[in-house]
């Protein structure tokens, strides 16, 4: 065997076993101090924030919304109260405790500077954390991750809950998207036992001629994974239960990664399927359904991390609203601002942060939708600052001066 046969079926070995080339040379020993650790959540295709959180003390929302709108609370279907003027989604009515527990809060109106209505361009904006500019190769996440490397990082610092990297994790820090954490050896005898024993005997005499030390790590990361978990399959605490979809199985992922102590400070997950732009529905229907999903996911994670939640910030976001009126067809066409949900320990909730802009005509952005007063990077600046406690976010967003406090983490 000479080395370039073994560096190329060697990287593949390590990438069917979940380890990209750059985390060989990380260490592997799990960090054991309290770690805080930031959830971010993308609602993919623009989720209709004003039926998400429905701004019910405005008579301009019913007017727009003959068919669509989350009648008042006290209603069949109607809208949960949160502060008198606002109320959330009935389907969404888990939150809202954790709101009155003020352990959930909301930013509304709000959005990216950028006035682009597509959603790729959107999507990437917010994700690169750089509105307008489409030259960015780096996602925000990545920035951060690089701006505060440190010594005890392990390869599981930064994990997508998804198929491939999501744009906000791309860039030179190290970051793992897997779709299922028992490919990678969470759940005892669930992970290829077969591939890495046969990585092993292959391989690990030449590993250590070639890469010196960082090949047995890399064995011991997977058999420290394995070891995670020997009694069997994860078994939410609290009374937690997560629905049977893809999002509530990716939260529940990261419930458990969390809770075995690799050393996770960044999680994303994502769910689609928010552009409603036929039949949208009210209380009821396509968007009611969707929202059931998001919530009671939301839901059972929070229950299941119980006390751990004190270090856990969770963050959701889509990259535009929808319009104020709705269309023809019973539906939303694409809009600009939008709602953001942040919950956790540090959280100070109970409260829908962000200057309301109202919903009458010459309120609007462009005469049609929900105005932006406040920009995403103005929330995801508090998060890296006082969450993550980064020093500066000069690098993590670049050419960005946050224009407010918003004062949503203690």
């Amino acid at each position: 065997m000479n080395r370039r046969i073994f560096l190329k079926n060697g990287t593949m070995a390590m990438l069917a076993l979940g380890f990209a080339p750059q985390f060989i040379t990380k260490t592997v020993q799990a960090a054991r101090a309290r770690r805080k650790v930031l959830v971010t959540i993308f609602q993919r295709g623009a989720v209709d924030g004003l039926s998400m959180i429905v701004p019910y003390g405005e008579e301009w929302y019913y007017k727009t919304r003959p068919s669509i709108g989350i009648p008042k609370p006290g209603a069949e279907t109607g809208v949960v109260d949160l502060d008198g003027f606002f109320g959330i989604h009935p389907k969404m009515a888990p939150l809202a405790e954790l709101f009155h527990r003020h352990e959930l809060a909301i930013v509304h109106a709000c959005g990216s500077p950028d006035p682009t209505r597509s959603h790729f361009d959107a999507q990437d904006y917010m994700e690169s954390g750089t509105p307008g500019v489409k030259s960015t190769r780096d996602g925000w996440l990545n920035r951060y991750l690089h701006a505060r490397e440190h010594a005890d990082a392990t390869p599981f610092r930064a994990v997508s809950l998804t198929q491939q990297l999501p744009r906000s994790l791309q860039g030179p820090a190290p970051a793992l998207a897997m779709a299922q954490i028992s490919r990678f050896g969470i759940q005892a005898g669930r992970q290829t036992d077969t591939m890495q024993a046969d990585f092993e005997s292959q391989y690990a005499a030449a590993a250590d001629q070639l890469l010196g030390t960082t090949g047995k790590e890399a064995f011991d990361a997977v058999k420290m994974l394995k070891g995670v978990n020997a009694a069997g399959p994860y078994t939410p605490a609290n009374g937690a239960e997560y629905p049977r979809s893809g999002f509530g199985d990716a939260m529940k992922q990261i419930a458990e990664l969390i809770k075995s102590d690799l050393g996770l400070e960044v999680a994303f997950a994502e769910l689609g399927g928010w552009d409603t732009h036929v039949q949208q529905g009210n209380g009821n229907g396509q968007l009611a359904n969707r929202l059931d999903d998001f919530a009671r996911s939301l839901a059972a994670f929070y229950a299941d991390m119980g006390e751990g939640m004190a270090d856990v910030v969770v963050v959701t976001m889509s990259e535009f609203g929808r319009a104020v009126n709705e269309n023809g067809n019973r539906g939303t066409d694409h809009g600009h601002g939008n709602a953001m949900m942040i919950m956790g320990g540090p959280v100070k909730g109970g409260k829908v942060y962000g200057k309301w802009p109202g919903l009458a005509p010459e309120r609007r952005y462009e005469n049609r939708d929900l105005a932006v007063t406040t920009d995403f990077r103005d929330v995801f600046t508090e998060l890296v600052t006082k969450h993550l406690d980064a020093q500066t976010t000069a690098t993590i967003f670049p050419g960005f001066t946050p224009t407010q406090r918003l004062g949503i983490l203690g």
